[in-house]
């Protein structure tokens, strides 16, 4: 029962971190990436401080205190290129590469665990990797081999690769909150994890990039939404759903992310999908897919 509450759980995660892809495109015009992610992340902070001011009350062993930092900047690394991201490719394209982590996650666990990759997990990278290609890569043309690998290579944009990077940020952060959220309260590993991402947030904003801001309503509601839901709420909730479920099926739930996301792109923006680009995410999405059900070799994940 509640591995199944667990799993509901993380489906209104998707939802929420899918429906606000539009909304940071839309604020990214008026605030700066770095500036709007120490804004949120502090206002989060601040949110689950007072929430949950009771575990201050004991003393913190240093230990949970390490394993939040580490989880923290796992996380922050993954929101700074996702969001970085975010400005130079659409809301949809950014939510279906960010979806690659869930395709990574079971290849980390398996680094983590000593075991061989499963066949459908090598099948579905690759599947995965080819509808990424699609997704990103806008063709070009060259007379010799070496001119045609750097033709697609340069036709990758640099928010595709950005958005890449955070995925494999994203994949890492899963895996190493599944294994710490048996081990402390997620009580304590959230607070101590988004704490982390707002220090790194605060001392990093101002080197990243030059601070700007226009306090447009747009950008309100946007630090006021993703720091309370997309953030605080959701953090607390994979935190503690992950005791009762695995990385790779927790990862399995957040493939439903960019189809939230392309579905609220599409109904506010128009935002629509070319068919190269539909194929791609087609191919992405059974990528995931080979990867969970593992339809090649079904026996069981030490992780699981």
């Amino acid at each position: 029962m509640n591995r199944r509450k667990a799993e509901l759980a993380l489906v209104a995660n998707a939802v929420i971190w899918g429906t606000t892809f539009v909304l940071v495109k839309a604020a990214l015009g008026y605030i700066s990436t770095a500036l709007y992610l120490a804004v949120r992340f502090s206002l989060a902070t601040a949110a689950l401080l007072v929430i949950y001011r009771e575990i201050w009350k004991r003393p913190v062993p240093w230990k949970s205190l390490a394993a939040g930092g580490f989880t923290g900047a796992l996380l922050y690394s993954g929101f700074i290129l996702q969001t970085s991201g975010l400005r130079f490719t659409t809301p949809s394209k950014s939510a279906f590469i960010t979806g690659l982590s869930t395709v990574m996650v079971p290849l980390l666990a398996a680094l983590v665990y000593k075991n061989r990759p499963h066949v459908s997990e090598v099948v579905g990278v690759l599947v995965a990797t080819v509808g990424m290609g699609l997704m990103t890569l806008e063709g070009g043309a060259g007379s010799g081999l070496g001119s045609k690998v750097g033709s697609i290579v340069g036709s990758i944009g640099k928010g595709d690769w950005l958005t890449f990077g955070c995925a494999i940020a994203f994949a890492a952060h899963i895996v190493t909150l599944g294994h710490f959220s048996k081990r402390m309260s997620f009580q304590l590993l959230t607070v101590t994890q988004i704490g982390a991402a707002a220090v790194a947030a605060l001392a990093l904003f101002p080197w990243i990039e030059t601070p700007r801001v226009q306090w447009q309503p747009v950008v309100i509601w946007a630090i006021i939404i993703t720091a309370l839901l997309a953030t605080a709420l959701a953090v607390t909730i994979q935190a503690w759903a992950m005791r009762y479920t695995t990385p790779t099926r927790s990862a399995l739930i957040f493939a439903l992310e960019p189809i939230f996301a392309w579905i609220t792109s599409y109904c506010l923006t128009g935002e629509s999908l070319s068919g190269r680009a539909t194929a791609g995410a087609a191919l992405i999405l059974s990528g995931v897919i080979l990867v969970e059900m593992k339809p090649f070799n079904p026996r069981l994940h030490p992780s699981e």
